[in-house]
């Protein structure tokens, strides 16, 4: 198996869009196709642009592919959920300035996409909670090495913590709007630093696959 971050970011996004076209079947999504599908064209040229790759190891153990599929589903589902957060902040300044577009006024209340927005968070965040615990707990069997803090470690660490704390607050404090918005970005750019940027260091800015 050979895998790159070019790799990762194109079929992050292929899910992202298969789990969007599914989504589509029980809630009004059509709203963020400007959003999604363009970053999913873009995505798709990646592994052309950058054709480094380096090869997996373990990637034939059963556990690997336990993890890997975990993380790329959360990948995609949080990457899904960092975009519905970003076209809700620009749903609610639309209305605050009462500058409702056409294609925005067919949309649900905000209610029903915050609700959505955390559906979504949820079900990221068990996927994100198999792919740190596996990482964690079977680090030898995985990557034949024992577990070590790197920044990759980190980085996902940091970003569960904050989705964490996120669904915490919304329970138990009924955390909402703006701040729910700032929580979901937050995690998102942690998480995203903690392989995609990474492997991009690696192999664009330091040359070593």
């Amino acid at each position: 198996m050979r895998f790159s971050f070019g790799l990762a970011l194109s079929l992050m996004m292929w899910l992202a869009v298969l789990i969007y076209w599914l989504e589509s079947f029980m809630a009004r999504m059509e709203g963020m196709q400007p959003m999604v599908l363009p970053l999913a064209a873009i995505s798709s040229f990646l592994p052309v642009i950058f054709p480094i790759d380096h090869l997996v190891a373990h990637a034939d153990a059963t556990a690997f592919q336990f993890h890997f599929l975990a993380a790329m589903l959360a990948y995609s589902l949080l990457t899904l959920s960092a975009l519905h957060a970003i076209f809700m902040g620009f749903t609610e300044n639309a209305l605050h300035r009462r500058a409702m577009h056409r294609s925005l006024a067919s949309l649900p209340p905000l209610m029903a996409m915050e609700s959505l927005l955390f559906r979504m968070l949820t079900v990221g965040f068990i996927l994100l909670t198999l792919a740190v615990g596996s990482g964690l707990l079977f680090s030898e069997i995985l990557f034949g090495k024992p577990l070590t803090l790197d920044h990759k470690v980190v980085f996902a660490i940091a970003s569960w913590l904050i989705f964490a704390t996120l669904l915490i607050g919304r329970h138990a404090w009924g955390w909402r709007g703006k701040k729910a918005l700032r929580w979901t970005l937050a995690g998102f750019a942690l998480l995203i630093l903690a392989y995609v940027g990474s492997r991009f260091v690696l192999e664009v800015l330091l040359g070593r696959a």
